[in-house]
């Protein structure tokens, strides 16, 4: 498909940048030929490049400039924006630490204030709630807070954010990370806490690691990447080459990172990467070994007071630590909930795809007991120990949250704590505390921080901290949640947001979120967008809990993953047919959306059912099914999607791969004959995870069903319109019989031309390319909003949403 064109639709004429395609390049899978004639893209470094996404920018601009409620959109966003926010506070030593902005702030700022139970207090404190059974005295932060470090003043426009972050157990030292632009990139800092003065150390080349410090306070462990070879511009995060050789290494305080401790590294598996956390006790290091984002790892642990000379003893050998293997296969997940000693607890999903919690003596490795068995129905979400030996659990339940205390030996139940229908997106508390955080939020409740006080007989959800919007009312609105059928069969739970007392009449835009993979369930949050769009454009939002997820458990992951992939648009599309059946939306009224994993679902629910939608918001997509393994961390992913380097998974990825099937909008679909809907890609210069190829190969590609001239690979032949469509008619039937004539289909040369103005595509396909940004994470308050505002108000143009004060 060529890449120069005219579209004229409800934005007026507008003309696509040119694309070079490069016919030259052509891949051998498995004895099937595929061209990849927009191979020049993957090099974001090239003048080329740099000149094709400028002119995508300016298209974008142009197109945008044309939607009436963008500055409405924007000011609506940013003035419900505009409130103060808080995270869950955790404790070390006497401190307690959490991140607060004020509203518009670009990054949060970390805050810590002193706590004024000392042990005199806690005495005190014993004997009143031993009298009087109630939360009426807490300890917690009653003093006054203090700026610990404020990313805001590391960068003018608010690009440095903080990715890592630990303090030392005696609370005398911060570890934190800094990444620049998004990337996943990050540089570790040290910070003394009493005067907030730096250290001079700085570590480098550091990516998907934690920050976990050793009890005497001397130093810390954290992952990284070897140093790059001399001339590789590695940690700017526009990269794309791959992550291999994942090291967990000790940094002594005060030492050069050259002298840091080689702990573990594992050449013969180049794409293995480790993790190290030191436990409660400080006894034990353990040692997380991932070979991708699957629910399953490899534990190792190390007794480091076992260790002759401690971790000193290793500076000269510079490892590795005598790690004894517990657990050496990939067949399952391990994550620790506590330890007495020798004695771990675990969440785990072995033999359990619900997920249960066993134990195991680290002296008889081959005995292990079940401490709460799997549940017939709900999911086992996580544990936390606390109040010595009790433990809090969160369960799954239909895509909601229940919380309870259970007795940390037996399991048995205590308490169960009373929660509305929402997410608990964070338990804060350790084995030694009594007093626990818990942070809930929900499709209309902002944020609330509640403080449950283990101690008394009968504890409560008190709320220590809620998060008000100024001028959101949750009783104007209404959630609904439905369990969908899907082609299969299967019932698919889907959240329904909307204003109250709206007929149902197919009238009214609708918003459809998915993603569907690497088990990570969907569960109802609070989204300030989203609540403009439904008071203002008068629209629904709705989150389809497809598969692929984790929200019914390891088996609802594994259905919508490998082969069964395609299970994942099925459920996505019947949620859509759902929405225009029952009187929501009707198919020019409904857009999809979806980032990195769900930007591939929407890629491929444009292809495979474009009548379906009127628009579509795909962000930080995986677009090249063939070619991901090859970028940065894409390798990772090959546990959820296979890899094409074997020919049975190529089987799979070429049948839905985005980038390899875009159809001509003349070409016959399950819903007749249809161009794409609307469709804005969204990508970022500094997206070192899904680097940003994909969104621009797919952009190349897309603004080709304009195409009115076909170049023969021999004759440079001008072919009437008729003409063409017999041709393409013709191969579009091949390609149905035998998808390696797909292949081949791709490799012909197509070149836009001015001279047809019906063009059956007249949509417009645009690129949203954002700067300083990465996928997502550490992006500054007014980068969300200007994103919003844009994608939102394209999504409103074309679906013909109006505006309602």
């Amino acid at each position: 498909m060529g890449s120069l064109g005219l579209s004229e639709g409800s934005f007026g004429q507008f003309q696509y940048p040119i694309a070079r395609r490069d016919e030259s390049v052509v891949d051998d899978y498995h004895g099937i030929k595929v061209a990849d004639p927009y191979r020049w893209l993957e090099d974001a470094d090239a003048e080329e490049v740099k000149k094709f996404v400028q002119k995508q920018v300016t298209l974008t601009e142009s197109v945008l400039e044309k939607c009436d409620t963008r500055s409405k959109l924007h000011k609506q966003i940013t003035k419900l924006f505009d409130h103060p926010r808080y995270t869950v506070p955790f404790k070390r030593g006497n401190k307690y630490f959490y991140f607060h902005n004020t509203g518009l702030q670009a990054q949060n700022v970390l805050y810590m204030q002193v706590c004024q139970e000392q042990h005199l207090i806690k005495i005190v404190i014993s004997v009143c709630n031993f009298f009087y059974p109630s939360n009426w005295i807490q300890d917690g932060l009653d003093g006054e807070p203090e700026v610990l470090l404020d990313p805001n003043t590391l960068s003018e426009d608010g690009t440095v954010s903080l990715k890592a972050l630990s303090v030392s157990e005696d609370a005398k030292y911060l570890g934190y990370g800094l990444s620049s632009s998004g990337s996943d990139w990050v540089t570790i800092k040290v910070r003394r806490v009493e005067d907030k003065t730096g250290e001079l150390d700085s570590l480098s080349w550091i990516k998907f690691s934690e920050i976990s410090w050793t009890h005497d306070s001397k130093g810390f462990f954290y992952s990284r990447y070897p140093v790059p070879k001399d001339g590789e511009n590695l940690d700017s995060g526009i990269e794309t080459s791959v992550n291999v050789n994942h090291e967990l290494y000790y940094h002594f305080l005060g030492t050069n990172q050259s002298e840091d401790i080689l702990c573990w590294s594992d050449p013969e598996n180049p794409k293995h990467m480790f993790s190290g956390r030191v436990t409660d006790d400080g006894k034990y290091l353990l040692l997380y070994i991932d070979e991708g984002c699957g629910p399953v790892n490899k534990l190792y642990h190390c007794d480091m007071s076992a260790l002759p000379k401690g971790l000193e003893g290793f500076r000269e050998r510079n490892g590795p630590l005598p790690f004894v293997k517990l657990i050496d296969q990939f067949d399952a997940q391990y994550l620790t909930v506590a330890n007495d000693d020798s004695s771990f607890t675990f969440l785990t999903n072995k033999d359990a795809p619900k997920y249960k919690l066993v134990r195991v003596d680290l002296k008889e490795p081959s005995k292990w007991i079940d401490v709460i068995p799997e549940d017939e129905k709900d999911v086992l979400e996580s544990a936390c120990a606390v109040n010595g030996n009790q433990m809090i659990v969160s369960y799954l339940s239909d895509v909601k949250y229940v919380l309870q205390v259970r007795d940390l030996k037996t399991g048995s139940m205590l308490h169960k704590l009373p929660i509305d229908i929402g997410t608990v997106y964070g338990i804060s508390a350790r084995r030694e505390d009594s007093m626990v955080f818990i942070g809930f939020t929900s499709f209309l409740t902002p944020g609330i921080i509640y403080q449950c006080n283990l101690r008394v007989e009968f504890p409560e959800m008190n709320i220590f901290r809620e998060i008000n919007v100024p001028g959101f009312d949750r009783s104007d609105f209404k959630i609904n949640q439905v369990f969908v059928q899907s082609k299969d069969g299967t019932k698919i739970p889907m959240f329904i947001v909307g204003k109250k007392d709206i007929n149902l009449d197919g009238s009214h835009p609708c918003l459809l979120y998915g993603y569907g993979g690497f088990n990570v369930s969907l569960t109802p949050s609070f989204s300030v967008s989203r609540i403009v769009l439904a008071r203002h454009l008068g629209a629904f939002f709705c989150i389809a809990n497809i598969r692929g997820g984790g929200e019914y458990g390891e088996e609802w992951h594994k259905a919508g993953a490998l082969s069964k992939k395609q299970t994942c648009f099925n459920d996505f599309i019947s949620a859509a047919e759902y929405l225009i059946s029952s009187g929501y939306t009707q198919p020019k009224k409904l857009c999809i959306e979806g980032g990195s994993n769900g930007g591939l679902l929407v890629g491929a629910c444009i292809n495979q059912r474009p009548e379906l939608f009127g628009c579509a918001l795909a962000h930080v997509g995986v677009m090249d099914m063939l070619r991901f393994h090859k970028f940065t961390i894409g390798h990772a992913w090959t546990c959820d999607f296979g890899c094409s380097d074997k020919e049975e998974e190529f089987q799979w990825l070429i049948k839905y791969s985005p980038l390899h099937n875009v159809r001509r909008p003349w070409e016959t679909h399950p819903g007749g004959q249809s161009q794409y809907p609307s469709t804005m890609l969204l990508t970022a210069d500094h997206d070192d995870r899904v680097v940003p190829l994909h969104s621009l190969k797919m952009l190349a590609v897309s603004s080709l069903p304009i195409i009115v001239i076909l170049v023969s690979t021999c004759l440079n032949i001008h072919l009437h319109s008729y003409l063409l469509k017999f041709l393409t008619h013709i191969l579009s039937s091949l390609i149905s019989q035998d998808s390696r004539f797909a292949c081949s289909f791709q490799t012909m040369q197509y070149v836009l031309c001015t001279s047809l103005q019906n063009s059956p595509q007249t949509n417009p396909i645009i690129g949203r390319i954002e700067c300083k940004a990465g996928h997502g994470c550490g992006r500054p308050t007014y980068k969300l909003i200007d994103e919003a505002a844009d994608r939102y108000s394209f999504m409103a143009k074309v679906l013909g949403a109006t505006w309602i004060e």
